[in-house]
């Protein structure tokens, strides 16, 4: 850090001070405040006044005090040793923080981002001689059990750099020189650590198509709504509806290689219950912790309001970080309406022009600049990679009409709306199929229809169907009554009965239901589709629906999803075969 002083602190309110007397500073410098430099970042520059924003409790700042210039932004540092941490909004490890001042953050108070004692097994990739270009992949480092932690040219090295000089196979830190360049007669040395901006989002080669799916193992997103890796996605839903557990769950199952979980100005019990759980969670997929492929950054509703609204952008350019290194990284950004009130409450204190409901007229572009760092992409090293992006709104009272909310469906193309009424029923997830869209759906049909011998788009348009017209029905017998309905469309209300128990439904205590593979997703949905063809080709035929409900094959599909394993998908097929038998037998005893 360049000790220079910028100025003087002019005028306090809150989080954001005036300094005056500024002659050498830069917009979205980092600074320093008073003697016990309190981390700022100077967010409005007019003449000889600056306004800077602090990232700690502003207590005891006065007009007088002195402003250090940094001379960089505020910026991450990227090195083995992230995962597995646990951060505040500005990169902070909180347990080296608790160490440092207790189990309260003291002021001023700064710590590195990783251990700069630890040592990590370092192997060469490139050779002295080698022309290197920023992204280009230096050695790796065995980060955890499943992560291969490659260490790049950072994306600031402009043009071709040719290696000098490589370190042996071996054990270094992270400071330590591991190679050394040569660009037209300058000579720059590299350790494993690199930083980057914030609010810079880290250059790629080229974007790629959205063709894979992000398999989360929850039937109601992979086969009606699903998000495809490198998406975007908004889960909005009122308090008490699930967003945070449908989260947990995602985070757990999902197929995507590193989680970053950022708890944005939740509440200090929700984060406690984070911090708690998620190193006891077992990894499906090796058997070990989660924490082994999560980065936490914890940044609670009493710690300071800037510090949350510089959060989301600490967890996602760590993201893009894993992502320019091949790999398929989550986003859990709980909550965007908490980050959104942080804009609020500064553009405030700035005594800026105020928009719809206070928030300031550039939170659109600020929620836009958010989402669109998510992509599957190639990346500099010529690897793909993916940041996908699941981002809980929360709109007070349930009101999905609020300006966050609207904005945020406009960027996004998944929306997991939740509904406070299956959330009652304990239906979970309660990710509502009325209101809930994916406009991923076409462009991973390719996908899905691989698996099922091309039925699955057929299927899910069929299915969609089914529930529209059961909500009508379901208007009708409020009405009139459900005997008043012909056998085919009571049957219309038995079949999405039974969808919605069998299928939309998952018990995430349960050692089978909490995941469910796309193999058996699509067994099962094919099923209950046969089920409905069947069952209204022998209604069509005089049979009553009561004895199609009470074929014994029926209450066999009402319990597949715990007595039936991912490993298990011959039983499905087999259901469908007797599902067949039934019916024939059904259907022959009312012919004419």
């Amino acid at each position: 850090m360049q000790d220079r002083i910028i100025g003087q602190v002019k005028r306090v309110n809150g989080p954001v001070l005036q300094v005056k007397g500024v002659t050498d500073a830069a917009m979205m410098e980092l600074v320093h405040v008073g003697e016990g430099r309190i981390v700022g970042e100077v967010v409005k520059l007019s003449g000889t006044t600056a306004t800077v924003q602090v990232y700690e409790d502003a207590t005891m700042i006065a007009p007088g005090d002195n402003v250090y210039g940094s001379g960089m932004s505020l910026s991450v540092t990227l090195a083995p040793g992230l995962i597995g941490n646990i951060y505040d909004g500005i990169q902070r490890p909180l347990e080296e923080l608790r160490k440092l001042s207790g189990d309260f953050i003291g002021r001023g108070i700064e710590a590195s981002a990783v251990d700069e004692s630890k040592t990590w097994p370092y192997k060469p990739v490139a050779k002295v001689g080698d022309t290197l270009c920023a992204g280009q992949v230096i050695g790796t480092v065995q980060e955890t059990d499943r992560i291969v932690h490659k260490i790049m040219l950072p994306s600031s090295y402009e043009g071709e750099w040719t290696l000098s000089w490589a370190a042996a196979e071996g054990q270094y830190t992270v400071g330590e020189v591991v190679a050394k360049l040569i660009q037209g007669g300058r000579e720059v040395s590299l350790t494993m650590v690199q930083r980057h901006p914030i609010r810079v989002p880290r250059p790629v080669k080229e974007r790629l198509a959205l063709d894979v799916p992000l398999v989360t193992g929850l039937r109601v997103i992979d086969s009606l709504f699903p998000l495809a890796k490198g998406g975007t996605v908004a889960i909005p839903g009122g308090f008490g509806t699930g967003k945070t557990m449908t989260q947990h769950s995602i985070a757990q199952w999902c197929d995507a290689d590193i989680i970053v979980y950022i708890g944005c100005g939740e509440r200090g019990n929700e984060m406690t219950d984070v911090l708690r759980e998620f190193p006891h969670l077992t990894d499906p997929r090796t058997g070990r912790s989660l924490m082994e492929r999560t980065i936490l950054i914890a940044n609670t509703s009493n710690m300071p309001v800037s510090a949350r609204e510089a959060s989301i952008y600490t967890g996602i350019t760590m993201a893009e970080y894993y992502r320019d290194m091949g790999y398929d990284v989550a986003i859990m950004a709980d909550s965007t309406s908490r980050w959104a009130e942080a804009l609020r409450e500064l553009s405030g204190r700035m005594e800026e022009m105020p928009a719809e409901e206070g928030f300031p007229a550039y939170l659109a572009t600020r929620i836009a600049q958010f989402y669109e760092r998510a992509g599957h992409v190639r990346t500099l090293c010529g690897e793909e990679g993916s940041v996908s992006v699941i981002g809980a709104v929360s709109p007070p009272g349930g009101d999905f009409s609020e300006p966050v909310t609207q904005h945020t469906k406009r960027f996004v193309r998944c929306f997991w709306g939740l509904d406070r009424s299956l959330a009652s029923a304990r239906h979970y997830p309660a990710i509502s199929w009325l209101d809930s869209y994916s406009e991923y759906a076409t462009h991973l049909a390719p996908w899905w229809d691989e698996r099922s011998q091309g039925r699955w788009s057929g299927n899910r348009t069929k299915i969609l169907d089914l529930l529209q017209k059961e909500t009508r029905l379901q208007q009708i017998v409020k009405l009139v009554g459900a005997d008043a309905l012909p056998d085919s469309q009571s049957f219309i209300l038995e079949v999405c009965s039974l969808f919605k128990n069998a299928f939309l439904q998952q018990n995430a205590f349960d050692e089978i239901d909490r995941y469910c593979s796309p193999e058996k997703q699509v067994a099962m949905m094919d099923l209950i589709i046969s089920y409905w063809e069947l069952g209204s080709e022998a209604i069509a035929k005089g049979v009553p629906m009561v004895k199609v409900r009470r074929l014994g094959v029926v209450q066999d599909m009402a319990r597949m999803r715990f007595n039936i394993a991912n490993d298990q998908v011959d039983q499905v097929e087999r259901l469908q075969a007797k599902l067949q038998r039934s019916m024939l037998q059904l259907g022959g005893l009312y012919e004419e």
